[in-house]
């Protein structure tokens, strides 16, 4: 995978959507016409999105509109969001207060920005509670936690309680982190719903101690806890609060999480790779491991997936003899397949051939014919997804009363329960489960409908209902079950 999400660690420049929030607790608004700018906005929605850009090897950064233009200053102080290209006169540089609030100074003029009401200004030459603002990552909570040093990534480790960068490639749920913004402030938080205390430990409440200030340093993240030291990958990899002073072991990079299913073919058993190269349906589909869990991750250009081992192989197929084998350490032509989502919860696997994939007697995955039958059939379920996030180009998915909405400014945690043949239930925190009722609106009931994921590039999915349709989101907040087609408001970033 290339950049994988907010800041993936092969990209070069790093940018960050966030928003900015101000002493009033009022958000830094773009407006859509004139390329007017205020700090009036209640919620962080469209218009409240900016993007932070920073070069690895500048202290620099630009602040770039959601209309895709440059913030600058002139020496009288007033603050024009226009600039298609940034340039000398676009830089700021970021200092940070002891409560983890950010200033802007502009590098030309040595001016503090600030923003109060429809007064947006960079005058101030030293900075008092209205050039402080508090920084907002607009991203989906459920990250993979990458340590720049270590190269590697963040996991729970059950038996020692700690969560470590020890994982070359994020494998399973134990790789997840929830990253919550809570009161200006930053928690970390395993895939169990425990927070990260600056010591090491896990534990189940919030205090000051899994509190963290979040800067930005070298195009990555740092994060300082209460006693003024930043988080670090220390020993074996275990995250705690050590220095005061910040060098690459203090350095993070967070990216998204594509899916890692288990695929079942029709034969009953799990492809897998335990038996070594060749790509097997073979093993039982009840007891998983790493060997039958798999990546999947789609090429926007081609329309096609690729699917990536544990061993951080990929799946390619065999030209001589239309096998499937896991062997590319790189993705090319071979490499992508062809997904095809029937309505019955199974799918087609098409290889690079264009032909179906089933599998041989002796399990091994092979190339058939260009129409999909019985044997070509198989079912993909999540794995690193019991807990589930969903979020809409509206806002999060929770609840409502007994009612499901879209547009909420705090996600609620779904519990995802298989339901055999491609299917899933959903249940909320109240352990109530989705239900699609006759007015199509989906409520918490007792008993609960099934649903079937449809992955879409990324970490964004479609989700069909029982009654054939998408689950739909509308800016109101209305969360039914009324899409005939895939598009903008029945994608859901998970």
């Amino acid at each position: 995978m290339a950049e994988n999400g907010v800041n993936g660690h092969k990209s070069s420049g790093m940018e960050w959507r966030v928003g900015f929030m101000n002493c009033a607790l009022k958000y830094l608004t773009a407006e859509t016409f004139g390329f007017k700018v205020n700090a009036s906005g209640a919620a962080l929605k469209k218009k409240q999105i900016w993007s932070i850009e920073q070069d690895p090897a500048e202290e620099y950064v630009y602040i770039r509109s959601s209309l895709g233009r440059y913030m600058t200053s002139d020496k009288y102080g007033n603050v024009t969001v226009e600039a298609e290209e940034k340039g000398p006169d676009e830089r700021f540089v970021v200092e940070y207060s002891k409560d983890g609030k950010w200033a802007f100074k502009h590098v030309t003029h040595g001016n503090y920005f600030s923003g109060m009401d429809d007064q947006v200004k960079c005058f101030d030459k030293t900075p008092t509670d209205k050039n402080w603002w508090s920084i907002q990552l607009y991203v989906h909570p459920q990250i993979h936690l990458r340590n720049v040093n270590r190269k590697r990534y963040a996991r729970l480790n059950k038996e020692t309680n700690e969560m470590e960068c020890t994982e070359i490639v994020p494998w399973g749920s134990d790789a997840l982190v929830f990253l919550d913004f809570v009161e200006g402030k930053y928690v970390l938080k395993s895939c169990d719903n425990r927070y990260l205390h600056r010591d090491g430990l896990l534990q189940d409440a919030i205090d000051a101690n899994t509190l963290y200030m979040m800067e930005i340093h070298f195009g990555s993240l740092a994060f300082k806890d209460s006693e003024g030291r930043y988080l670090t990958a220390v020993a074996k990899g275990t995250m705690k609060g050590s220095k005061k002073t910040i060098t690459k072991d203090e350095l993070f990079t967070i990216e998204d999480s594509h899916p890692q299913v288990q695929i079942v073919s029709h034969n009953g058993k799990s492809v897998s790779i335990k038996q070594g190269v060749d790509v097997s349906a073979n093993q039982s589909a009840a007891e998983i491991e790493d060997t039958e869990i798999f990546q999947m991750e789609y090429c926007k250009a081609s329309d096609m997936w690729a699917l990536r081992t544990s061993t951080d192989k990929y799946w390619n197929l065999q030209a001589n003899t239309g096998t499937v084998q896991a062997t590319r350490a790189e993705t090319q032509k071979d490499s992508f397949f062809t997904i095809d989502w029937q309505d019955d919860g199974t799918v087609g696997i098409k290889g690079s051939d264009g032909k179906y994939l089933s599998n041989k007697q002796t399990g091994i995955l092979y190339s058939t014919g260009s129409s999909l039958e019985d044997m070509n059939r198989f079912k993909i379920t999540i794995v690193n997804r019991p807990l589930l996030v969903l979020k809409s180009e509206f806002g999060f998915v929770g609840t409502k009363g007994s009612q499901y909405i879209c547009n909420k400014s705090k996600y609620d945690v779904l519990t995802v329960n298989a339901a055999g043949n491609g299917f899933y239930t959903i249940q909320g925190p109240d352990g109530k489960y989705w239900n699609v009722a006759d007015d199509t609106l989906v409520h918490a009931d007792a008993t609960g409908s099934k649903f079937q994921f449809q992955f879409c590039g990324g970490s964004m999915m479609a989700i069909r209902a029982p009654n054939g349709c998408f689950l739909k989101g509308e800016q109101n907040g209305l969360f039914k079950a009324n899409g005939n087609e895939i598009g903008s408001t029945t994608l859901w970033e998970f």
